[in-house]
């Protein structure tokens, strides 16, 4: 499918933000490994967490679910032995089930997407799980992956966080159902340390006990424990509201975006700082975002690390910016569906865009008059270049077309429907 972005000079409405994929699939979890039922209101629906219904499902979870409940009857830590799992192109998914995949005799995770998700790395996590009497085979570190496991062993465990947080939080899941106790010591960096406070705080919530460093970087976890069946709250979700809100920013608007808590645990609650930083004029109160905007931002210097999924869209608002804007400290955006500094700096420059590369570092040199566009470029396969190639789009003078643009479904599936309620014009074909 491609997306037709026209250039669109005003936007005006009121959206719910979509629930938190990332608070979805991690209740998801939760609810599988507890012994009993558990109740998760207003799940998000996308592939990402498609594909952890489908895989816990085959698992041997009982899901039975409406238009703004689920229940899920949960397996403990004796999942159904299965051969094989489908995750789809979810890099979550995939790392989140390896470690719970140590509980089955055999299991193997297939490739689906090659040119995606089976390029990405996964040996630090496979490295932590050979430790604890698991045996893995895998291509150098990427799909397909095959888990031998049955009886894994806590004690001292050690995983690099210099990639991405995903390893750590795969073992946080697991290691308090294992027999022994656990010590999970983060090597080198822990990236994305705030999507860690999520899984502790979903963790925690669902009644198991551990001890964290205030680096996140040393962990104590007793083994024995047992997930409790509750009833859980998903909230609104930031990542997918940057890039409206980044749209917003670029325009002249009068935006309202509903359900996005001001006191959230998300990181990428920070793209309301940032966009304020760029002195965009907006206001966060009572769980809604309102935005007025007038097109005009100022540039700033950014730590991306606090806020991974909303980089891209607010590089998007950036490129209209007046000065030079710097976002730092976001290697592992280079680890993602793609390289999403290479990839998507290759794209935005079709479009007009004067944007920089370092090894962890965008740069952005402004363009308050507007870019060119007027030219096809392509997604990667990626959500969140999609999202932010379209706020280029309707800020550009000629448009953008985007290829492959049915891949936004991963997160949000229903991002185009609610821009085009604001006003948007963008036609898929």
């Amino acid at each position: 499918m491609k997306a037709f972005v026209t250039p669109t000079a005003a936007l005006q409405g009121e959206i719910n933000a979509l629930s938190s994929k990332n608070y979805t699939t991690r209740y998801m979890l939760i609810g599988a490994l507890a012994e009993g039922t558990s109740t998760i209101l207003y799940p998000a629906h996308s592939e990402d967490s498609d594909a952890m219904r489908r895989c816990i499902r085959d698992l041997g979870a009982q899901l039975d679910e409406n238009e703004h409940k689920m229940t899920i009857t949960g397996f403990g830590r004796h999942p159904k032995h299965v051969k094989e799992l489908n995750v789809g192109n979810a890099g979550a998914v995939l790392r989140f089930l390896m470690s719970v995949a140590a509980f089955c005799p055999e299991v193997t995770f297939i490739n689906k997407y090659p040119d995606s998700l089976g390029k990405r790395p996964h040996s630090d996590l496979i490295q932590a799980l050979q430790t604890m009497n698991v045996q893995v085979d895998h291509q150098d570190g990427r799909l397909p992956i095959t888990i031998r496991g049955g009886n894994p062993k806590g004690g001292r465990i050690q995983v690099s966080g210099n990639v991405s947080s995903q390893y750590l939080s795969s073992l946080l899941f697991m290691t308090p159902l294992v027999e022994e106790d656990s010590e999970i010591e983060v090597l080198h960096d822990l990236k994305s340390k705030v999507v860690v406070g999520q899984t502790l705080e979903v963790i925690r919530e669902a009644g198991i006990h551990l001890e964290s460093s205030e680096d996140l970087m040393h962990y104590r976890i007793p083994g024995r424990q047992r997930y409790e069946p509750k009833q859980y709250i998903v909230q609104g979700d930031y990542p997918g509201s940057a890039a409206i809100l980044a749209a917003a920013a670029v325009t002249n608007s009068d935006v309202r975006l509903l359900r996005l808590e001001e006191n959230s645990k998300q990181g990428e609650r920070a793209v309301v700082d940032v966009l304020q930083a760029m002195q965009v004029p907006l206001t966060h109160k009572d769980g809604v975002v309102h935005v007025k905007g007038n097109g005009r931002l100022k540039a700033g210097e950014f730590d991306g690390d606090h806020f991974t999924d909303g980089v891209l869209a607010m590089v998007a608002a950036a490129v209209f910016a007046e000065g030079t804007s710097r976002f730092y400290n976001v290697e592992n955006l280079r680890y993602k569906e793609c390289d999403r500094i290479t990839d998507y700096l290759n794209e935005l420059r079709k479009a007009g865009a004067d944007v920089e590369e370092r090894q962890s570092e965008i740069i952005v040199h402004g363009k308050p008059e507007g870019v060119e566009g007027g030219v096809e470029i392509d997604a990667h396969y990626d959500h969140r270049v999609i999202m932010a190639l379209t706020v280029v789009g309707l800020r550009s003078k000629q448009g953008l077309v985007i290829n492959d643009a049915h891949h936004v479904a991963k997160s949000y599936p229903q991002y185009f429907d609610h821009l085009q309620s604001i006003g948007a014009r963008v036609e898929l074909k």
